[in-house]
């Protein structure tokens, strides 16, 4: 690389670990906000598992945070209880219960059953 540049790649890298360090050394008696750059980390934390989305500074924090809370019921739906292995050797399926309830960074659908049917049957189609 030249003087001072990094790649798109080292740089994901390098925002995640600072994320990741950021909301994973926070005391538990602060908020689940934090301010970083120009966004909002908001985050939650099940057990050892930290869900952690950025959004914009101005958006609703409350409504992020049940958010978040949303998409890992409907994991804890599909796993049947979800641990950080489902993760790891589902991700595929965890991104497609993101797709089905996100869309562009936006709230696509919030019901459960519909979300979690409309994952089984694209399940059946594979």
């Amino acid at each position: 690389m030249t003087s001072g540049t990094s790649s798109p790649e080292a740089e994901k890298a390098r925002i995640e670990a600072e994320v990741h360090r950021l909301v994973t050394a926070r005391d538990k008696k602060y908020t689940n906000f934090i301010e970083y750059n120009s966004y909002k980390l908001i985050y939650r934390r099940y057990a050892g598992l930290f869900f952690t989305i950025a959004v914009d500074i101005t958006d609703n924090e409350l409504s992020y945070l049940e958010t978040v809370h949303l998409f890992v019921e409907l994991l804890d739906s599909f796993f049947s209880n979800v641990c950080e292995l489902d993760i790891v050797f589902n991700f595929n399926k965890v991104y497609s219960i993101l797709d089905e309830f996100m869309l562009a960074g936006e709230i696509e659908e919030t019901s459960k059953r519909e979300i979690l049917d409309r994952v089984k049957l694209l399940e059946k189609m594979e």
